[in-house]
């Protein structure tokens, strides 16, 4: 067997893969005795068929296959010998069903993945805006916690987001109660204004309190949702789309959240123990936790800047557009429109792939699994199944790393937070301090 290349471009080759009897010979001979052995063929003892008669049958298909076997073979040893980069597979320039016996040749092209001159360093210089944490925010972060871990108590008067319980009565286009058989008369109704699409409707209920009634508008408040209406209403949804008129509501009990105080307890709860012990170090356990959410925003922004100055770099870069459009683009109605509107992602994945080689950025298994075991902590959380132990978080992680596509996505994910990890680590970052409004206008020219 002989290998011979020609190159097609700069990043496509050409193999040729010169094929002898010799080469595969052996190979078929032993498979299709294999078939007498193993295989029941009819008007012969199992075991005991002549190989004339099973060349006959099966040496056509078999040495075609043990053929195209040893071929693909000796390419993927090539490929793997002279260290060639390879963008998708070897794609075989013509298929042949049925190979005849004796000496030939096969043809592959090869997409060869460009190898481009990045090495990032502590000269290269970028921009990197980190988010000002106010005393708003703050403030704002406050409230939200505070309303999360407190407690919900029935109240003497309407807060913003409380919550209505009583009756809701159909009412006459004189504004009566409909007395009528099948009117609608929910006696254990429950609204939350705060989340009425109408804000008019919302508004009817500010500073209401126990005994009184409020006339409302349910189609206005839902914005006709058929789903909510019904909810509201205790009717089915068949129906629900044809209330439109006005409703009185006969508040019985007012539902208001009382915020978390601030004492040891609620640190506790919040922070950990020991963690938090007063106000002022409440305060600042409350700005770092913003700081560490504001700041994905900050990393996501550098990726893009870095990825922009990367495009501008080598963005002309040779690919190989031909054999590609061959690979992966062959079944398009037009394999030339389809390549073009992918040729940015593939430049890009072009990029990572050499900044990867550069930098040695790799993944283990372990950082695998531990991602893994994280993402199902936090759909067991979301769930309210927070505290699972540990050895059953790593059993399930473990059975759904056993799918190749979740195995395939968590790992790239992974490599690809390591890959931005590095590059900040490598460069010089220009860190600037910005508004939370500047960093909106300096995201959108990205």
């Amino acid at each position: 067997m002989n290998i011979t290349k020609e190159e097609l471009s700069p990043v496509e080759l050409r193999l040729t893969v010169a094929i002898t009897e010799s080469d595969y010979k052996d190979e078929a001979t032993k498979k299709i005795k294999e078939i007498g052995r193993t295989h029941v063929i009819p008007g012969f003892r199992k075991g005991h068929v002549p190989f004339g008669e099973l060349k006959r049958r099966f040496g056509k298909h078999v040495t075609s296959d043990v053929i195209n076997d040893t071929v693909y073979r000796a390419v993927i040893d090539y490929i793997q010998e002279n260290d060639l980069r390879v963008m998708g597979h070897p794609l075989p320039v013509e298929v042949k069903e049925v190979i005849e016996e004796g000496d030939q040749e096969f043809k592959y092209d090869i997409a060869l993945m460009p190898q481009l001159d990045i090495k990032p360093s502590s000269d290269d210089h970028y921009p990197y805006y980190e988010i000002e944490v106010t005393e708003e925010m703050i403030n704002e972060q406050d409230k939200n916690m505070r309303k999360r871990f407190g407690t919900q108590k029935p109240g003497e008067e309407m807060t913003e987001d409380g919550v209505v319980k009583g009756s809701i009565m159909q009412l006459n286009e004189d504004g009566s109660v409909n007395t009528n058989e099948g009117a609608i008369q929910v006696t254990d109704g429950i609204v939350f204004p705060l989340y009425f699409k109408d804000k008019e409707e919302t508004a009817k209920f500010n500073g209401k309190k126990p005994g009184d009634k409020v006339v409302f508008n349910p189609w206005k408040a839902t914005d006709g949702n058929v789903g909510e209406l019904a909810s509201m209403l205790h009717v089915d949804k068949e129906i629900a789309g044809d209330i439109k008129g006005d409703f009185e509501m006969n508040i019985s009990e007012i539902i208001v959240n009382i915020p978390a105080e601030l004492n040891e307890e609620y640190f506790t709860t919040v922070f950990g123990e020991d963690k938090v012990h007063n106000e002022e170090e409440y305060r600042a356990a409350v700005k770092d936790l913003i700081a560490n959410e504001l700041a994905q925003n900050s990393h996501i922004l550098f990726r893009n800047t870095f990825d922009k100055a990367m495009m501008e770099k080598y963005g002309d870069m040779n690919i190989p557009a031909e054999t590609m459009k061959k690979l992966f683009f062959a079944e398009a109605e037009n394999p030339e429109e389809a390549f073009k509107a992918q040729e940015a992602g593939i430049k890009h994945e072009i990029i990572e792939a050499n900044l990867l080689a550069a930098l040695e950025v790799k993944v283990t298994d372990e950082e695998i699994l531990e991602t893994a075991k994280l993402l199902t902590a936090r759909q067991f959380a979301q769930y309210g199944m927070a505290g699972i132990d540990d050895e059953i978080i790593a059993r399930y992680a473990k059975e759904q790393l056993e799918k190749a596509e979740v195995r395939n996505q968590i790992a790239q994910n992974v490599l690809t937070s390591k890959l931005y990890d590095a590059i900040e680590n490598t460069v010089t970052l220009d860190k600037q301090t910005v508004s939370l409004d500047n960093f909106k206008e300096i995201a959108k020219n990205i």
